[in-house]
């Protein structure tokens, strides 16, 4: 919906708001989003529950006028027609009506509708009619009409006819019957001459009469249908938003849980939402992990450790798209063989998968799992290398024991197995044989030997220290095995490619399955307390409708929660237009009936105060509609911008002002309601009762005809005082108790009225039957309008209701909905680097490949030496990482550092992994169009054409090009070196703590190695997101290779370094595994951790750059859940 917004220097109008509830906006909207059908569907439940109201009113009122006939009547024999004639009328309608329902039959066929309604309408104004004239014609007895307001009431309020024009054509032709009737019947033949300027004044009160209660009609169908609408579009939207959040919700948690698993994961984002709802409140909060250390043992479980030989050749000699896609299509197959046999993918560690049975829950086969799992992976490795002709097999070591497994640190969250079994699992496959399942004893024990071929463990396993230490001997399994393993390995290799594709996609869930649930959701949408069909059918009641209707209270229909009644009164009201327009009408219309029926000593009083009356309605009216003129003039142009006068602003404040304050518009329905009484206390005062009740004696005796003019008519005021109760209880958005309580004073006053102050002028009018005491006649009709408008209002308040707590309790699940999944965002966002988050959830790793090619990354691995991993050490572990962690976030500049990974008690992190810097990135190209292109390909596509139009400019060369971030080697060495400063003030604070010394290490060694890497995201149901190349190889060995207490760099990395005037001292030749020897550099560092520096070529840049990422920087883990340095200094 375009905004139609006006600016001005003194004011800004909008109407969007106005125009939500707009009928003509509602109908487009539901045309728009096909719910043309549903909302039928709907609105024929609905009036069909107004119907089975009005089937049982009906009933009521003809047994309780049938029943005050015959007892008050003296003369029963005169009557006995009238009560055959009510009885049979009402028996003919409601079987007549109740055809509607029949809900296999009624709504396939609409015309029953417009039939029904049209014979129930013609058959009580048959009766009505027809009584009349039958006394008139047999008894010589001229009586007044009953049923002609409340037919009208009927056919508007209660008659399920669908279109506005066909109640308004029914409702104005039962008018010209009655109107007739009134003119032909009663007034030549009874009352007086028509031509008269009197009775022609009386006779237009009549049609005056007869146009409000249409004009009410109207006006309930036109808000009961806008009201309708608005509620179901209402559902529809909530429910489309409430199926969006589930899909996305289901997808993010899939991903998240592959890569901690849910017991791990439910108490960190249990810990984030309690953090984020006291955020709400104002109150900041720690890191996520600070006080979490979610760590668990599992005593008897499998560890399958599996190393891809000759992987190293892999990475460094085929190009990125290649080894993206043989490295997806293999852990692809292994996590899917992983999930077939029911064992828990730890994590990648370059070339090395591992994992572990019995993890999740406790397995009793979890021996079996892993080895099976493991002469699978040998077996598709085996044909990976025939399809694609590479030199690459499998090694993989098996080992059962007991492990500890859980999340440390603060942000980059992996999941991860600690233990000794672990390094002996570890231990088993460096020594274990190419092709081959190298299990311990232990594992064999679990085993059934006569399924496998089982050889002896290798010559280096039996020389190996730890295995030796521990006393574990080792077994080979071969692929070769009996029909167990072959029968395995085929069920997951032909359903493999149904699973890689059964996790569902956010962007394309099903529309029938939508539509369905939408439907369903309809379904649901109460219509009433009352369920019409429990009276002609024996169905059980409605359990929504029992919930909804516990919420509130069943007479006054008050909510019971006091809260959510003052937020329900406090609701705007955005039709306060069309109600002022229906007062200003009928405001209009008494004053004429009063002027019309007014003694003239009064007339001058009258004529004041309908003056004072019709201006201050004029004005409300005035004040209600501007808004709405000046969109339908200046809201269409153009040119939408007006320069409204202060006069305009004041009004257009005057009206907001008016629409949201509940208290305003309660002072104003209640001078409306006053106004009219007043209109009513004028015509009341300008009769003189004894001078009638003397006059009307006099006519009798002597027999001349008495001056009607003396007094009002009682059946004019009646029915003004029906219209009064009616608008009373019609006028919209205001308190239903309220409502109640003025409808009910004004009905008793008015009783009060006819048996008490002006008995004799009401009991000497018409009547409407033979010997039928007319104060009866009159007071039974008040009651009965009464009784009507109660039951329609509480039929539309408990619609109101009923929405708007649907509405409440919807938004509070959205808002549910929209913390788990910020929760769950966070959580990804320190899971996965932030652009791979947000291409996985755009749909960009829907299992299609996604990697990442840079020019030059530097890359870090930092190692704890001397550190036993065990359940006392992992606590101090977990501080160490978590200090760590949080340096990262004073690293999120103009190159960001980007943990990928922590390996034991080894550190990785690497600088340069921006995807706007990056010289390749895969892109789908057979699902993208123009209109629906990937924000980060555009993103990338955008900075790289920046960057060569920067460097044109400035007149840079290519070399120059390839060498502008090589500030990444100076960053990724100023993280090192705060690493290191960072554990020595660790190893300070625990030397004042009272804490086992033997698990303290302060020893640290650090290696840095830079160059191209490659990166992408790897797997099927568990992506992970890796990095590879001869960098990482490099920096791996520099560090396993260094010293403790010292950086070590390869020579590249060196020369990069010494150009920002770092100092890097030559070491000598190091042997390095896979290039042999090579030279190697250890950063110059002095004794207070500083850099030794000369005078630097080049100077590191400091300006600063948004990061391309789903997330901004604010709403990283470390932004949302930890202290900033000014927030703790404040503090402190």
């Amino acid at each position: 919906m375009p905004q139609q917004t006006f600016t001005d220097d003194k004011c800004q109008f909008n109407f969007n708001k106005e125009r939500l509830w707009e009928r003509s906006y509602l109908l487009v909207k539901c045309q728009e989003l096909h719910l043309e059908e549903e909302f039928r569907l709907y609105h024929v439940r609905l009036w069909n529950s107004f119907l089975g109201v009005f089937c049982l009113l009906h009933t009521l009122i003809t047994i309780v006028h049938c029943a005050i006939l015959l007892l008050t009547c003296p003369h029963t024999h005169l009557i006995l027609i009238d009560v055959c004639i009510y009885l049979v009328s009402a028996f003919i309608i409601v079987t007549v009506l109740s055809i509607n329902f029949c809900e296999k039959f009624a709504p396939r066929h609409s015309w029953i509708t417009y039939v029904s309604s049209v014979i129930a309408a013609l058959t009580l104004v048959t009766a009505d009619i027809f009584q009349g004239t039958y006394h008139y014609y047999t008894h010589d007895w001229a009586l007044d009409t009953f049923y002609d307001t409340y037919i009208i009431y009927m056919i508007y309020m209660f008659m399920p006819i669908p279109l506005m024009s066909g109640a308004l054509l029914l409702g104005v032709t039962v008018s010209v019957v009655y109107i007739t009737y009134f003119a032909v019947y009663i007034a030549t033949e009874y009352y007086f001459d028509i031509y008269s300027r009197y009775d022609y004044g009386r006779f237009i009160v009549h049609i005056f009469h007869h146009v409000c209660f249409n004009l009410l009609g109207i006006f309930f169908r036109k808000m009961n249908d806008i009201v309708v609408r608005s509620s179901f579009l209402d559902r529809h939207q909530y429910v489309m938003e409430k199926i969006w959040l589930r899909n996305a919700r289901r997808q993010e948690k899939l991903m998240l849980h592959s890569i901690i698993p849910p017991q791990i994961a439910k108490p960190i984002q249990d810990d984030i939402q309690n953090r984020l709802a006291r955020k709400g409140g104002g109150l900041r909060s720690p890191g996520v992990m600070e006080h979490i250390v979610p760590i668990q043992i599992h005593p008897e479980v499998s560890i399958l450790y599996a190393d891809v030989v000759n992987y190293t050749q892999l990475t460094t000699t085929l190009d990125v798209e290649t080894l993206v896609r043989l490295l997806h299509g293999l852990f692809a197959k292994f996590d899917m063989a992983a999930t077939h046999f029911k064992v828990q993918r730890i994590k990648f560690l370059g070339d090395c998968y591992y994992c572990v049975a019995g993890l999740m829950r406790p397995d009793p086969d979890h021996a079996n799992c892993c080895v099976d799992l493991g002469l699978s992976m040998i077996s598709h490795i085996q044909k990976v290398r025939r399809e694609n002709d590479v030199d690459i097999d499998m090694r993989i070591g098996v080992h059962s024991g007991s492990v500890i497994a859980g999340v440390i640190g603060e942000a980059k969250l992996q999941y991860d197995i600690w233990g000794l079994d672990v390094t002996i699992a570890n231990r088993l496959e460096s020594t274990g044989s190419a092709g081959y399942v190298h299990i311990s004893a232990s594992t064999l024990n679990e085993l059934d030997p006569s399924k496998y071929t089982i050889m002896p463990g290798t010559d280096a396993a039996s020389v190996d220290p730890l295995l030796i230490k521990h006393n574990i001997n080792t077994f080979l399994i071969s692929t070769e095995s009996s029909t167990h393993f072959t029968k395995r390995y085929t069920e997951i290799d032909s359903q493999s490619y149904i699973d890689m594709r059964s996790r569902p996609d956010l962007h394309s869930t099903n529309d029938d399955v939508i539509n369905e649930e939408l439907r369903q959701e309809f379904r649901k949408m109460p219509v009433n307390s009352f369920k019409p069909g429990r009276i002609f059918s024996l169905k059980r009641r409605d359990e929504s409708n029992a919930l909804l209707t516990s919420e509130v209270n069943k007479f006054c229909l008050v909510f019971r929660d006091s809260k959510l009644e003052c937020k329900y009164l406090q609701s705007p009201d955005l039709m306060f237009k069309h109600s002022m327009l229906l007062a200003w009408i009928i405001g209009c219309s008494l004053t004429y009936i009063q002027l019309m029926t007014l003694n003239k000593k009064l007339r001058i009083s009258g004529i004041v105060l309908d003056s004072i009356i019709l201006t201050c309605l004029t004005i409300l009216l005035v004040i209600a509609w501007y808004k709405k003129l000046c969109f339908l003039i200046y809201g269409t142009n153009e040119e939408i911008n007006h320069r409204f006068s202060e006069l305009s602003c004041r009004i257009f404040r005057t009206c907001e002002k008016i629409q949201g304050s509940l208290s305003l518009r309660i002072c104003i329905y209640l001078f409306i309601i006053c106004s009219y009484n007043s209109v009513v206390s004028i015509i009341l005062m300008g009769c003189h009762r004894e001078e009638f009740e003397m006059m009307t004696i006099e006519s009798k005796l002597y027999h001349y005809d008495a001056d009607v003019t003396m007094c009002f008519n009682p059946w004019v005021i009646t029915n003004v005082v029906s219209l009064i109760i009616s608008m009373a209880f019609t006028f919209t958005n205001i308190p239903f108790i309220l409502k109640i309580v003025v409808c009910f004073m004004l009905t008793l006053a008015y009783l009060i009225i006819i048996f008490f102050q002006f008995e004799f002028i009401f009991h000497h009018s018409a009547t409407t039957n033979p010997f039928f005491a007319a104060e009866y006649a009159h007071s039974l009709l008040v009651v009965i309008t009464f009784v009507t408008l109660y039951l329609k209002e509480r039929h539309a308040e408990f619609t109101n209701k009923v929405n708007f707590h649907w509405r409440v309790e919807l938004g509070r699940k959205q808002r549910d909905a929209h913390i788990t999944n910020r929760t769950i965002l966070i959580l990804l966002n320190n899971i996965l680097p932030a652009h791979v988050v947000n291409g996985y959830l755009t749909s960009l790793a829907n299992h299609e490949l996604y990697y990442e090619e840079y020019k030059i990354v530097s890359v870090m691995f930092a190692t704890l030496k001397n550190f036993e991993l065990n359940l006392r050490s992992l606590r101090l572990l977990n501080e160490i990482i978590t200090e760590f962690d949080r340096l990262l976030q004073h690293y999120k500049g103009n190159y960001l550092v980007e943990k990928i990974k922590i390996v034991g008690c080894t550190y990785m992190a690497a600088c340069g992994l921006d995807v706007s810097f990056a010289d390749r990135v895969s892109k789908k190209s057979d699902y993208e169009d123009s209109n629906n292109r990937d924000s980060l390909i555009e993103e990338v596509q955008q900075a790289q054409l920046i960057r060569r139009a920067s460097s044109t400019v400035s007149g840079q060369g290519q070399g120059h090009r390839e060498n502008q971030h090589d500030e990444v080697v100076f960053v990724m060495a100023t993280f090192a070196l705060d690493l290191m400063r960072t554990l020595c003030m660790l190893n300070k604070a625990y030397e004042t703590v009272s804490y086992d010394r033997t698990i303290i290490s302060p020893d640290m060694s650090v290696g840095i190695s830079s160059g191209e890497v490659m990166a992408g995201v790897v797997g099927a149901s568990q992506p992970h997101y890796d990095i590879w190349g001869d960098p990482v190889n490099m920096a791996s060995r520099m560090d396993s290779t260094g010293m403790i207490g010292h950086i070590q760099v390869t020579e590249e990395t060196a020369v990069l370094l010494r150009e920002f005037g770092i100092v890097c001292n030559y070491r000598g030749k190091t042997y390095v595994k896979g290039p042999g020897q090579i030279p190697t550099y250890f950063v110059a560092i002095d004794d207070n951790n500083n850099f030794i520096t000369v005078d630097a070529k080049r100077t590191p840049r400091r300006e600063r750059r948004q990061r391309v990422a789903s997330l901004s920087d604010n709403e990283s883990l470390g932004g949302y859940l930890r202290f900033d340095d000014e927030d703790s200094n404040k503090e402190n």
